[in-house]
């Protein structure tokens, strides 16, 4: 089956082109990232007001498609058990990828946006039993939003969600032990400068570790670099100009055919 663009459909609200647009861009730019597993992983977002009308819905990239092909049309529409709602899409969907992002969608009032990767960086450090280390400028500026769960398997069964929402807590990430990375968000913007925070400091803890014993730094420095750490505040953007900027790289560099 190959990427054919599906229209706009006349009848879809300004809101949804705009969230179908903006996700479609992150997957782009997760591409150039190099943060892609073939056809695997998932960004998703809510609908915008598709909770106030009492629907939950969201978007998710069609299974079988590489992130370079998503794009705004071919999204799919899904509710939260992961069943198609756009009829005319003939993607399928990967309900191992939506398990894990339904419960957090389902429960985090707050999680407009989640996103998973499995880059190798992120593993190492997941499948490391001291975890992420806070010994570097990132990971400091990350001092107690990140949380962890324990490998239980591919995310198939829904009988796991307690667990993962129970280890979640109120942290915005979570190292998936054994499995990746994962960042949840108000926003996408805002979802996508949390995960890259976490993605730098695992980076730099596996280029770190063959050097020697890292510089530990203090816990009342890290809560104070957390504290100081505006790219996550709202009055300072809370990610949206790192965002734009981004895609204005993709876009220089591969286009702007994501907005199909």
């Amino acid at each position: 089956m190959s990427a054919v663009l599906q229209p706009r459909a006349p009848d879809m609200h300004p809101d949804e082109w705009k969230a179908r647009v903006e996700l479609a861009a992150a997957y782009r730019i997760f591409d150039m990232l190099g943060w892609t597993e073939m056809i695997y992983n998932h960004i998703t977002v809510r609908v915008p007001d598709s909770a106030a009308r009492g629907e939950k819905q969201f978007l998710i990239n069609p299974f079988g498609l590489h992130y370079s092909e998503v794009t705004a049309s071919n999204l799919l529409k899904i509710d939260v058990h992961g069943n198609k709602l756009d009829a005319h899409n003939p993607w399928p969907v990967n309900p191992a990828g939506f398990t894990i992002h339904a419960a957090i969608h389902e429960n985090v009032p707050d999680a407009h946006c989640v996103m998973h990767t499995h880059t190798t960086n992120g593993l190492a450090v997941a499948c490391t039993e001291g975890g992420l280390a806070q010994n570097n400028f990132y990971s400091a500026q990350l001092h107690d939003m990140v949380a962890c769960h324990d490998f239980e398997g591919i995310t198939i069964h829904a009988e796991e969600a307690p667990r993962l929402l129970a280890s979640l807590g109120r942290k915005p990430l979570m190292i998936l032990r054994n499995h990746g990375l994962l960042a949840a968000g108000s926003t996408l913007p805002l979802t996508f400068v949390r995960l890259w925070t976490l993605q730098r400091a695992c980076d730099v803890q596996v280029t770190q570790a063959p050097l020697g014993r890292a510089i530990a730094i203090p816990e009342a420095v890290a809560k104070k670099t957390t504290h100081d750490s505006f790219q996550f505040d709202q009055q300072f953007g809370a990610g949206q100009d790192v965002f734009d900027a981004m895609t204005r790289l993709m876009e220089h560099r591969c286009g702007d055919s994501y907005k199909s």
